[in-house]
């Protein structure tokens, strides 16, 4: 039984360490195709690039401020727990106290009596018996008693040292916010000093079309990449499954596209529909291409054109949804899946990109901050990213795409918007 127990130890641990060594791969992989996007000779350098730093500064500061915030409702909630325990002890404490008082003074009335005495005064020896028994159940209550009320005053001093700890992390977090929130705020007037200085220019260069073609290329090379690179893990892990499984059945003996279109021209100046419901996680677990209409917007807002139409500025076609929504508002992911890109790129500003499997993928692009990491798994539901304007996008609001094995579809045909 000890050797079954280890043996399955180990497998746990190869498992654990080969799922590192996936997760690391995925990471060094996609690292390589962001410095390949950056050092192609397509993505030379434009007004829109000084923004980068910025931005990127942005999210961070964003993401920690998102993280701190987190941090405080857990904290909020341990310690109305501990308040809660602590006021429970301490009922039972009262009672405690209100039974020891009343033994004492009921050995008071009868004239706090001893075994000595009770011997004494009792010439029955059945009765002497009996009284002597009474005395110990007696005395045995009190000790219980005792003991327990001893055990509460420990539990009340620890809950009073958890309690004075959390206060003080509570403190610790609301100075730590003050400090990200200056952060954000010098962030977001240095990035106001650039599109300042570099309006002309940005306003200029939203209009062309070898831009916009440039930057439609690179997210649809990114993303037929990305295609590429999870379509390889998932054969990677079907092919160790089955390794494994032959393996087990040997020791038991038993036989055996289109381009997408950058946000960067400032959207159409009308009101498709009007979203005011977000995802959540009751689709989790559907296979995605079941999901056709039942998906919702991951973000409250106008959406301001239809998929595949004409753009008026540039002649280019939409390739996804643009959808107007205040700054800050929270950018839901779509249904369950792995976050496969997390970073800023050109023409889309802070970009996070969802894999669902079977082939899927959504985008959310033009975002101020993004509050998830590579390789995260996340739920329908979950915030991943937070409205802006980054990318030198002139309104605030989502850039959104849906594809399948890299080829953009219509998001409002699959979406239930109300």
């Amino acid at each position: 039984m000890l050797g079954l127990l280890a043996a399955h130890s180990v497998l746990a641990a190869k498992k654990a360490d080969a799922a590192k060594d996936d997760l690391k791969d995925v990471h060094e992989k996609i690292e390589s195709l962001k410095k390949e996007l950056d050092a192609s000779t397509d993505a030379h350098k434009d007004a829109a690039d000084a923004l980068k730093a910025s931005e990127t500064a942005i999210s961070k500061a964003q993401k920690k401020l998102h993280e701190i915030s987190l941090k405080q409702k857990q904290n909020s909630v341990t310690l109305t727990q501990l308040k809660q325990q602590s006021l429970r002890i301490n009922d039972a404490l009262s009672d405690q106290q209100q039974q020891l008082s009343q033994q004492l003074y009921q050995q008071y009335l009868h004239g706090n009596q001893s075994y000595t005495q009770l011997m004494l005064e009792n010439k029955d020896p059945n009765a002497i018996a009996r009284d002597l028994k009474y005395f110990a159940y007696i005395a045995k209550a009190r000790s219980q008693l005792i003991n327990e009320m001893q055990g509460n005053l420990r539990k009340v001093e620890s809950l009073n040292d958890e309690t004075a700890a959390k206060l003080n992390e509570v403190a610790a977090l609301k100075q730590k916010q003050e400090e990200e929130k200056k952060a954000l705020l010098q962030q977001k007037q240095e990035k106001a000093k650039v599109v300042q200085s570099l309006s002309q220019k940005i306003a200029a260069q939203r209009s062309e079309i070898s831009k916009l073609k440039r930057d439609e290329k690179n997210l649809s090379n990114l993303v037929e990449r990305l295609a590429k690179l999870a379509a390889a893990q998932k054969k990677k892990q079907l092919a160790q499954q089955k390794a494994k499984a032959k393996s087990a059945k040997k020791a038991s003996g038993r036989p055996n596209t289109t381009p997408s279109n950058t946000t960067q021209p400032a959207p159409e100046n009308q009101t498709i529909a009007r979203n005011e419901t977000l995802p959540d996680n009751d689709v989790d677990g559907v296979h995605f291409p079941s999901l056709r209409g039942k998906l919702r917007l991951p973000v409250r807002g106008e959406v301001s054109n239809r998929f595949g139409a004409v753009r008026s500025d540039t002649g280019v076609s939409w390739k996804g949804l643009f959808i107007r929504a205040n700054e800050g508002n929270e950018v839901k992911s779509i249904a369950s899946g792995r976050i496969v890109f997390a970073d800023w790129m050109r023409g889309f500003g802070n970009l996070i990109i969802v894999d669902h499997g079977s082939g899927y993928m959504s985008l959310y692009g033009n975002n101020q901050a993004l509050l998830k990491n590579v390789g995260e798994k996340v739920s329908g539901g979950d915030t991943i990213a937070a409205v802006g304007n980054s990318g030198g996008n002139e309104s605030n609001g989502l850039y959104y795409e849906l594809r399948r094995n890299s080829v953009p579809f219509d998001p409002l045909s699959w979406s239930n918007v109300r």
